[in-house]
């Protein structure tokens, strides 16, 4: 591990980082310029050597909020092993649902940059990279345009617009893209760690992520973790779709899928059917289970979901849960890389089957199964997979509709009517 430190130079050195009280913290600065940046958090000091920071991530237990949430330090230290590294900030969201990393390039640009250069730094990393759609990048632009102005020093850090793709996001689609070649995944034998962008090792963090980095440099691994729970401390961004006030917010990891909801969303759970969770390849969680239900990967398991993407969609009783997933599933199908059979082929028949199902009469559940799990595990990147998992979840969440539909009728018709279906 190299022992590099970091040449980060910020100006305000008569600032104090005072820490963010409450919730907020990515989002605790007053606006997205530098002064509001330093008003709120004060300079990042210069990083300790790799080791040191790696250290201090991983007893601050933060895990990755790209999706995957895989222990960070660990990407870290697997990418700090090799020679002249990049870092690459990922910041394209496919969830057309989504928009929390959005927001926070958005609105605390400053503290995602911090994150970057610290890792950058503490790496050994001359060359930086920041991907997302081009509309997310404006802000970037100006960050970094006023970092220039008040004298910063650091790794060049270049930007990159994704395309407005679902599968835009994923790590060797990312390196693809800023090669110059299209942004879609590609098989890898050979770990990015190892041999990623233009062979080099290469370290892909979600920009979340990052500027969960940056706190931590900041504030201490005590003060993250006095948020969230015992395994997985810290707050996270999630997305709220469908709710009565929707938009991204910031909780506590292992707040109640409930509070989320009702105090933050003003959605009554009276009138939720289910909750989609983590995204389009997400899992459904019925009313019945959100008393259980928690925004930590512990708590979700034994609901066979997970916090993926930060995205809670909800489904209000009066709308078709089996007609929503194959919207979905037909969405999904249509944003496959074509580039083995499972997408090709599979996907698509896949979505058929489901919208027969969903939207006819003569739907067949058993073949719409079979086909989520021929195409499960199979394919060149993890797409079908989780295409076959909100599949799955959807005949097991809203079985009753399965029945209902042979029938002509729904679950979300009596909703709507104010009848109780019958049983």
């Amino acid at each position: 591990m190299k022992n590099h430190r970091a040449p980060i130079v910020a100006v305000h050195n008569d600032i104090r980082s005072v820490p963010p009280s409450g919730a907020r913290r990515l989002l605790a600065a007053a606006g997205p310029e530098l002064d509001a940046h330093i008003a709120c958090h004060g300079p990042l000091a210069a990083a300790a050597n790799a080791q040191m920071l790696i250290d201090m991530v991983a007893a601050a237990g933060l895990r990755g909020r790209g999706g995957a949430g895989f222990p960070t330090a660990r990407k870290m230290a697997a990418v700090g092993a090799g020679r002249r590294p990049i870092v690459i900030a990922n910041g394209a969201e496919g969830e057309p649902e989504s928009s929390k990393d959005a927001v926070l390039l958005a609105r605390a640009p400053h503290l995602v940059l911090d994150g970057l250069t610290v890792v950058a730094d503490a790496l050994g990393a001359q060359q930086c990279h920041l991907y997302a759609t081009e509309p997310a990048l404006d802000p970037v632009r100006q960050a970094l345009s006023e970092r220039h102005a008040a004298g910063y020093r650091g790794p060049r850090i270049e930007l990159t617009a994704a395309p407005a793709t679902f599968l835009a996001g994923e790590k060797s689609a990312v390196v693809n893209r800023i090669a110059g070649r299209r942004a879609l995944p590609s098989d890898q034998r050979v770990s990015l760690s190892e041999a990623g962008l233009r062979g080099r090792p290469t370290l892909v963090h979600n920009v979340e992520t990052l500027a969960q980095v940056a706190l931590i440099a900041r504030y201490g691994l005590r003060w993250f973790r006095a948020l969230g729970t015992t395994d997985e401390p810290g707050t996270m961004l999630v997305t709220l779709s469908r709710t009565a006030v929707t938009g991204v917010v910031e909780v506590p990891i292992g707040t109640s899928l409930l509070d989320v909801i009702a105090r933050t969303g003003h959605t009554d759970p009276g009138t939720v059917r289910a909750v989609l969770i983590g995204g389009y390849h997400g899992t459904w969680v019925p009313r019945a289970a959100l008393q259980r239900a928690a925004l930590s990967a512990t708590a979700l398991r034994p609901l066979r979901a997970t916090l993926g993407a930060g995205l809670l969609r909800v489904l209000p009783t009066t709308d078709c849960g089996l007609r929503a997933s194959a919207d979905i599933t037909t969405y999904l199908a249509e944003q496959s890389a074509g580039q083995c059979g499972p997408c090709r082929n599979g996907l698509p028949q896949l979505a058929a089957a489901f919208t027969e199902l969903a939207y006819g009469h003569r739907g067949d559940p058993a073949e719409v199964m079979r086909l989520a799990h021929l195409v499960d595990g199979r394919g060149s990147c993890h797409h079908p997979d989780g295409t076959a998992r909100i599949v799955r979840s959807a005949l097991t969440v809203f079985a009753d509709d399965v029945q209902l539909h042979a029938r002509g009728t729904c679950q979300a018709a009596f909703a709507a009517t104010g009848i109780r279906s019958p049983r």
